[in-house]
């Protein structure tokens, strides 16, 4: 089994849930209480699946329940994996991020640069 790594972990169940949304959303679900269905799903509660969304470590137990509740083998959240492809909210940043873009000028452009540089180098 590979070593346990807390960001692969982390990354690999935030994309988990991505997945799970996403089907959800396909299937006509509202996306109002699709985090708390997940937690369930996972067999943890509501509060414990925040916090491993933002800085919980996902111990070595705690993986394994996560996998065996999705079917994935034991070690499967260990693995590195590619990021999912862009979320739905990411695709509607990038579409305004287009549209601002193309509805400005070169000093418009320059300053929607500079602000994104800010923003990413923290």
């Amino acid at each position: 089994m590979p070593d346990p790594n807390p960001a692969h972990r982390r990354q690999n169940v935030l994309n988990l849930f991505q997945h799970y949304a996403e089907e959800q959303m396909r299937a006509g679900v509202p996306p109002k209480g699709l985090e708390q269905a997940f937690a369930r799903k996972l067999q943890i509660s509501p509060s414990m699946w925040s916090q491993i969304k933002s800085s919980r470590s996902i111990g070595d137990k705690l993986a394994r329940q996560i996998e065996a509740a999705c079917g994935y083998a034991a070690g499967w959240l260990d693995e590195a994996r590619e990021v999912s492809g862009p979320t739905a909210a990411e695709l509607q940043f990038l579409a305004l991020a287009s549209k601002a873009w193309r509805a400005t000028n070169a000093d418009g452009r320059k300053r929607m640069k500079l602000l994104l540089k800010e923003i990413a180098s923290h």
